[in-house]
């Protein structure tokens, strides 16, 4: 088996193209036919292939799917599980429609994998990038139930949920990034612009220039006169921090002082632990072990500080501990929220009451959200005051020093 890139055109005349394991040109032309491709080019994949910008960004990772799309891909599965049309017709449709190169090139794959006796749960496992280990492990137990619309009705609405709560996250934290960038850029302009039409005037005080003034005008002549080297600086520390958030250790450290700031970390945390609530919801509801289920939720978080808190609870699960005696050691949840998983397993009602604490979790980020201007506003005076204090004693002073010696 070797693989081979195509390019062909769909039935609606839009240009497709990917990649097929096949044995020869002509097992792959015959699949495309099958699919309702027409192929135009048909290659072996080689090392030594020219590779074009847009597959080197697909390689790179470019061009996933958004939660949106995958949102809109488990609904059309639910209506074509729903209504009885075989998953390969049906399939062959959302192909064709789907606006997503990456992931029309992932369907064409997964129909082929269809085609070669897989199921649909490990047709998509092929595929970890777009559809997560959680994503797999339900659409497996709706497939092995028989019970598959009700697992894509599932993953449509956490889906959907999950992208209104980054949506609202996003947002909230949106106000204040725009604030702090306008305060830097404010700061870059007075340093280069203002403050050297002012150096002449400075320069009159001779030895007497106050110290603050000194600062910003060695500051300011440092910036216009070595403008590279502080392009080079600020580059440098943007590609160190970038690289050390990609380690293991670093990304730790990120995402836990992200939970630590003042005001937006409560509502980033509140909004990931409704996020961990419902994923452990929908999971049970689809008949996941609780061990499986806290391992398939931990990697699905987004936030490894919070992902190794998930692998905690597992290993407690496993050591036998309740549920709710390893929460509380975690240390993740409110007290409320642990008397509703203790009263979730007494009851034998833990998905449903998982749900609520959910709810109560997404009615906190809310509140926050709608007070957050109210939070955020003596945070920013104060920078701004900072900013204005600091050019103030800078420009102000030696102006006062020269009245002053003027009236003398």
């Amino acid at each position: 088996m070797a693989e081979f890139l195509y390019k062909g055109r769909s039935a609606s005349g839009a240009l497709v193209n990917g990649s097929l394991q096949a044995a020869s040109t002509d097992a792959v032309a015959t699949r495309l036919l099958g699919l309702g491709v027409t192929p135009i080019e048909i290659t072996e994949a080689t090392v030594h292939a020219s590779i074009t910008v847009e597959e080197l960004w697909r390689r790179l990772g470019g061009g996933r799917p958004t939660t949106k799309d995958l949102v809109l891909f488990c609904r059309q599965m639910h209506t074509v599980t729903r209504t009885g049309l075989p998953l390969l017709r049906g399939l062959s449709g959302l192909m064709e429609t789907t606006h997503n190169e990456v992931l029309k090139a992932a369907l064409i794959d997964v129909i082929a994998s269809l085609e070669s006796g897989r199921g649909l749960a490990r047709s998509l496992q092929r595929h970890p990038d777009i559809f997560s280990h959680m994503f797999v492990s339900i659409i497996e137990i709706g497939e092995a139930t028989g019970t598959l619309d009700t697992a894509f009705l599932r993953m449509h609405e956490y889906l959907s949920a999950d992208e209104e709560m980054r949506k609202r996250v996003r947002s909230a934290v949106r106000y204040p990034l725009i604030v702090m960038v306008g305060i830097a850029v404010a700061i870059a302009i007075i340093t280069v612009f203002v403050i050297p039409n002012f150096a002449p005037i400075f320069r009159a005080l001779g030895d007497n220039i106050p110290l603050p003034t000194r600062i910003i005008m060695g500051v300011s002549n440092f910036a216009i006169n070595h403008w590279l080297i502080v392009l080079i600086l600020i580059a440098a520390a943007i590609a160190s921090f970038v690289t050390y958030i990609k380690t293991e250790a670093g990304r730790f450290n990120w995402d836990r002082f992200k939970l630590r700031l003042p005001v937006t970390g409560v509502i980033v945390r509140n909004a990931a632990l409704s996020r961990i609530l419902r994923s452990l919801t929908i999971s049970l509801e689809a008949g996941l072990p609780m061990n499986d289920t806290l391992r398939t939720v931990a990697p699905a978080i987004g936030n490894n500080y919070l992902a190794e808190k998930m692998s905690d609870l597992g290993t407690g699960i496993e050591r036998g501990e309740s549920l709710s005696h390893t929460a509380r050691e975690s240390d993740l949840f409110t007290p409320l929220v642990l008397q509703m998983l203790a009263l979730g397993e007494e009851t034998g009602a833990l998905p449903e009451l998982m749900n609520e604490a959910a709810d109560h979790y997404e009615r906190e980020v809310d509140y926050d959200l709608e007070n957050l201007s109210a939070a955020l506003e003596p945070i920013l005076i104060v920078a701004v005051g900072i900013v204005v204090l600091v050019l103030a004693l800078g420009v102000f002073l030696p102006m006062w020093d020269m009245v002053a010696a003027a009236r003398a």
